[in-house]
């Protein structure tokens, strides 16, 4: 069986944009004419492949569907731009990348990599728990998570570890924590996380102090740089990446918290087993600069 591309490319504009209205005006169709093309979809594979919610998601084969046609199209721009021979064609690679990662080693390491080989970036910032789901569903084609087992045609390479302290300014220790942390303290403290999926420091309160999510108030601010901010200004504490802090816990500014409790966190590249060229040397691109900078652990 032949897979219809007018019909693929319909089902991807649906899932990309979360609506058959959002979908139609990208592919300059009608709404009655997407859902005509994606149910002939169904009925050819003989499955659904979207729930139909606000916003729409795929189902499980819809998922795999999407998988299939991300790769496929990453396969087909490279060996077009290969065959070719044109310096100036890019790729677009759908990368899972957690917020820690891109403000600490990503870019530094990687810059010169993905101008030299002309790759265009379309990053989903995730907590590193969670960006391993977005590999599943088909959204991305890399991604690095904590996960350690690869999903079924893909592989996993462990990266090292990236290890985090419990911060906060000089004033806010002054003013929350003058005699040390304690159980009592803990909880009147504000606390700076990124999201709610971050559970870097509510699992540490919760096995250093027996406090659980929600006994203690709680600032979010996502993203590495707002994140520290805001933690500089004194708005509260948390966990920030080791690879950040030197200059600044020498300045005293900001100060451990716990410096004989650091958090190691273990990442992993995830990645299809069968990929283009670039995306292949990408790959191996991202193993070894990780692991030039990341620590081993304790």
């Amino acid at each position: 069986m032949n897979l219809d591309p007018k019909q693929t490319e319909a089902f991807r504009a649906v899932i990309d944009t979360g609506s058959f209205e959002q979908a139609a005006s990208r592919l300059h169709l009608t709404p009655p004419a997407v859902s005509q093309r994606v149910r002939a979809l169904e009925s050819a594979l003989g499955n659904a492949l979207i729930v139909r919610s606000r916003p729409c998601r795929a189902t499980r084969v819809g998922q795999q569907l999407l998988q299939y046609l991300r790769r496929a199209t990453l396969l087909e721009q490279d060996f077009i731009a290969d065959l070719a021979e044109e310096q100036g064609t890019p790729l677009t690679i759908m990368l899972a990348l957690n917020a820690d990662t891109l403000g600490t080693w990503f870019f530094p390491a990687l810059s010169d990599v993905l101008i030299r080989e002309r790759v265009l970036l379309d990053l989903t910032v995730e907590d590193q728990d969670h960006t391993y789901a977005l590999l599943e569903t088909g959204m991305a084609i890399g991604c690095i998570s904590t996960e350690p087992k690869p999903m079924r045609g893909c592989f996993a390479e462990p990266l090292g570890v990236m290890r985090y302290r419990l911060v906060a300014s000089a004033d806010f220790r002054k003013r929350w924590f003058p005699d040390g942390m304690s159980r009592d303290t803990a909880r009147n403290a504000p606390v700076l996380a990124y999201t709610r999926k971050d559970m870097l420091q509510s699992s540490f309160l919760l096995s250093h102090f027996g406090l659980p999510d929600g006994a203690y108030p709680c600032h979010y601010v996502p993203g590495t740089e707002p994140h520290f901010h805001a933690i500089r200004r004194g708005l509260g504490y948390g966990m920030m990446p080791e690879l950040l802090l030197g200059d600044v816990l020498a300045s005293g500014k900001v100060v451990d918290l716990a410096a004989d409790h650091p958090v190691d966190v273990a990442l992993y590249w995830h990645a299809w087993k069968v990929q283009s060229p670039r995306m292949e040397y990408l790959s191996k691109q991202i193993v070894t600069a990780a692991r030039g900078m990341l620590g081993v652990g304790a």
